[in-house]
Parts: structure tokens; sequence; C-alpha cells
């Protein structure tokens, strides 16, 4: 493939709003040994973006310092080594940074087909959120079949992935939601109840709901005060994952409640983790979870895409919390 000496691509021109999200032109990357280069379709927007561009979130060492961390498109180039892929091959990838460019490297570990019956749009979204909460509700939290998970942010892009990861493998899927809008998607996805934490007492309504037993697994992308009341509402042996800080990063801890009830309180990021690792879990979800988008019971959930030069717009979109599932970036 002949491929061009630029490219275009979104870089944060300094920290702050999403106005520094600004066009600029980059050489295109050279995949090393190990890995490919991607000619991207689609982008995905996630959290850690708006984090990065606020000066939060700096790339590890080695990533591109472009914002982008999940991409879809087709093999444009290969690295030394490389034999899984070919050019013009359809793949879907997690990366470390880079994703809103024209083109983007990724590490062949990181590398999935494009499930069949699946658009670009719709792959771009797979990535982050999916090998987020695989690695966190099934590898940390174990979660398993007839237990009961609780989803803070249950209408974003990691819970309507959760919602329906959880449900296909048989556990019981309550989320916490904002408006009744979110609430009736959530349900209609597959959760068993929508609690509007606007309007209701997540730990009164948890409580109700299974006759005060409490709930098994709870993934919270909150932290801060929601600490002290997820602790409150998890069953012997239950497990808290924590994957984002976006209401604080302290909180009170009951170690008390802790000990009795055997609890474990556990965390992690998914960026800075090593290519192996990130293989790991990128195999177990072909193995998994691909079968259930080619089989048409899951799907990537889709908010709205945006052409990749108003990413800025995007951006707000993602900061006013009104969306449902996934923001996109279109590049080709």
């Amino acid at each position: 493939m002949n491929l061009p000496a630029t490219m275009t691509a979104i870089e944060i021109a300094e920290f702050g709003g999403p106005e520094v999200l600004r066009p600029v032109e980059r050489p295109v990357p050279s995949p090393e040994a190990g890995e490919i280069l991607i000619a991207v379709a689609a982008a995905g927007i996630n959290r850690p973006d708006v984090v990065q561009r606020l000066g939060l979130y700096p790339p590890p060492p080695g990533a591109s310092d472009l914002p982008g961390l999940e991409v879809a498109g087709t093999v444009a180039a290969i690295g030394e080594g490389v034999s899984q892929w070919k050019e013009g091959d359809g793949v879907c990838a997690l990366i470390a940074g880079g994703g809103y460019a024209e083109y983007a490297v990724a590490p062949v570990p990181q590398v999935l087909p494009v499930p069949g019956g699946l658009d670009m749009i719709q792959a771009a979204g797979i990535p982050e959120t999916f090998f987020t909460v695989w690695a966190n509700i099934f590898d940390r939290g174990h979660l398993t079949a007839g237990e009961s998970i609780l989803i803070h942010g249950g209408s974003s892009g990691i819970g309507t992935t959760a919602i329906q990861l959880a449900s296909a493998f048989g556990a019981t899927a309550y989320v916490t939601v904002g408006s009744a809008e979110k609430a009736a998607f959530c349900e209609e996805l597959g959760a068993a109840k929508a609690i509007n934490y606007r309007e209701q007492d997540f730990v009164e309504e948890i409580k109700a709901l299974t006759g005060g037993a409490g709930i098994d697994v709870i993934l919270d992308m909150i932290g801060g005060d929601y600490l002290p009341r997820n602790i409150r509402i998890l069953r012997p042996d239950g497990r808290l994952l924590q994957i984002a800080l976006m209401g604080g990063a302290k909180g009170e801890l009951d170690l008390g409640r802790v000990m009795t009830r055997r609890l474990t309180v556990t965390g992690s990021t998914l960026r800075p983790r090593s290519v192996d690792t990130k293989g790991a879990i990128a195999a177990a979800l072909h193995e998994h979870v691909w079968p259930l988008f080619e089989g048409g019971k899951i799907r990537p959930v889709i908010h709205q895409s945006f052409p990749l030069a108003e990413a800025s717009k995007a951006h707000e979109l993602m900061e006013s919390s009104s969306h449902i599932g996934k923001i996109i970036l279109t590049v080709k």
C-alpha cells in the first residue's frame, strides 16, 4: 500500500476545555516489530481522553501524545515478524494513544478482527470499554452466573457494555443513572432495575430490591462519597471494583465491615498495563465475547458520531453526560 508521508490528526494544543483540540499535520507513524499500522476509519472517545485534555492523565512512556485509545479500520502496513494480519484486513484495536488520527499504530496482541455483522463505527466503540469491563468484572471481580452486580454510570459506554456482558453470562445487573430516559434504555438493554440517583437513594433501593441481601459485585467509576455507600450494600465476600474517580479519589472506608464481611476492594486502570496483559484480555474477548457479537446477542451502543475535525464538539457532548453509550469520531 502506498502510504502518504503525513496525516491529519487532532492534538491537544494546550491543557483546557474542548476548544484546545485542533487539527494538525503529523508524520504517518511506522509500525515497529510486532506492530501493525491501521488506516483509521473510526475512533472511540472515552473519559480518559477528556482527563488527558485537562492535563490530569499524561500518556505512559513511549505512547503517542495524541488522544484516542481505540480505533477500527484496515491494516495499512505490518511490522517485522507479524504474520497474523495482512494489508486490507478489517481490525479494531486497543492502543495507548494516537487514535484521533488518519493512521495509528497498534501492538498485534491488542488487535482483534472486526466482528462479523458490525461496521467500523460500531467496531471502534468496542476495545476500550470491552477490555475494561472484561478485565474488571470477570478477571478481577470473578462475577459468575447467579450473582448480582451494581453498575454505576449505567448509560455510559462502560455501563452499557457491563449490562450486556453481565446479563449474557447469567448475572443480574442493576444500574444507577441520572434520568428516566437513561433508566428506560438500560432496562431495555438488560438491566433488572435502573435506579435514578437524582431521585432515589441507591443504597436503600438496592436493599429493597435484594430483600436486604445486598450485591455481590459493584463496578464504580465515581469514587469519593460513593465508597462508604458501596461498602454498605456489598454481600459477604462482595467485591468493589474501582475504575474511575469522577467523584474524587478519597472516601471513608469502614474497615470493620470489610473484615467482618470478607470484602474485596480493588481497582485498576487499563492504559499503563503491559502489552502482554492487554493481549491476554484480547484473547479472552475473542474466545468468549466475539461469538456473542456475531450471534447478535450483544452490540456496542453508539450514541452519535462526529467527523474527526469536530473532536471538540464530541468532547463537549461527553462532558455534558447527556449521551447514552459511545461517542465516535469518523475518519475515513
